[in-house]
C-alpha cells in the first residue's frame, strides 16, 4: 500500500479519511498477533527489502491503542516520559487551564521544577497525577452509582 506524499506526516492535524481506514487495517492485521509476538514482514525503505520485526505482546497492544484512536479520527501526540513540559502543554494534556495548573503545582500536587522563572513538569510526573486523578474520579462515580442504585 503507497501511501500519499500529503498523509506521510501526521503530526498537528487529524487523520484523513485514507489514514483512518489504514489505521483500522492495519489495527485489524495486528489484533491476530497480540497474543503472543508478533512477527511482521515489512518492507525496509533503506535496502529495499522485505524485514522481519517481532513485536512484543507490550509493543502490539500500544500500537493497537494508537491505531485505534487514529481510526476513529482523534489527532494524536505522542509525549516521551522524559520531556519536560511547560505549563501551558501540561494544562492541554489534562484539559484545564494553565491558571488551574499552576494551582496545583504550587499546592504540590503535581512535582515540578523551576527554570529560571519558568516552571517545568516532567511528563512522567504529570501521567501519574492524571493516572491517579483518573482513578478517583472513577471511584467516586462508581460510588455515586451504588448510592442511587440504593435508592431504585
Amino acid at each position: 500500500m503507497t501511501i500519499p506524499a500529503a498523509a506521510q506526516e501526521l503530526g498537528g492535524r487529524l487523520p484523513s479519511a485514507f489514514e483512518k481506514t489504514a489505521a483500522n487495517q492495519l489495527r485489524k492485521l495486528l489484533a491476530a498477533h497480540v497474543t503472543g509476538d508478533a512477527k511482521l514482514r515489512v518492507l525496509d525503505d533503506e535496502a529495499q527489502q522485505p524485514t522481519e520485526i517481532t513485536l512484543t505482546p507490550a509493543l502490539s497492544s500500544l500500537l493497537m491503542e494508537l491505531l485505534r484512536h487514529i481510526g476513529k479520527g482523534d489527532a494524536v501526540t505522542l509525549v516521551p516520559v522524559s520531556k519536560m513540559l511547560t505549563t501551558q502543554q501540561a494544562a492541554d494534556i489534562l484539559n484545564v487551564s494553565r491558571p488551574f495548573l499552576i494551582s496545583l503545582l504550587d499546592k504540590g500536587e503535581i512535582e515540578h521544577t523551576l527554570v529560571g522563572r519558568h516552571r517545568r513538569i516532567q511528563a512522567d510526573h504529570l501521567f501519574k497525577y492524571k493516572k491517579e486523578r483518573d482513578e478517583k474520579r472513577s471511584k467516586a462515580l462508581a460510588d455515586l452509582a451504588e448510592l442511587d442504585s440504593e435508592y431504585l
